[in-house]
């Protein structure tokens, strides 16, 4: 048996949604949306893939500074470095 006010409640959502303007109307509209949809997360992915890629090109910088300064402190302090 059917519940009354769930019937009512999901009468009452679909006659207060109004399609907003921008909403596409038809095939050629959705493919044009999809494919903005999709330049735009490709847009978004590439970006952060960037953003890493330099980010991990500092950090390899940052320890490269780190063990030319720590071979520096050794040769400074007399200890061999030992590879």
């Amino acid at each position: 048996m059917a519940d009354q006010s769930t019937d009512i409640k999901v009468s009452e959502i679909e006659n207060n949604y109004s399609t907003p303007a921008n909403d596409p109307k038809n095939m050629q509209e959705i493919t044009q949306y999809v494919q903005s949809l999709m330049q735009n997360m490709q847009d978004k992915f590439q970006s952060m893939s960037d953003q890493i890629i330099n980010r991990m090109d500092e950090m390899g910088t940052r320890v490269d500074e780190l063990e030319k300064n720590i071979t520096d402190l050794m040769t400074q302090a007399g200890i061999e470095n030992e590879k």
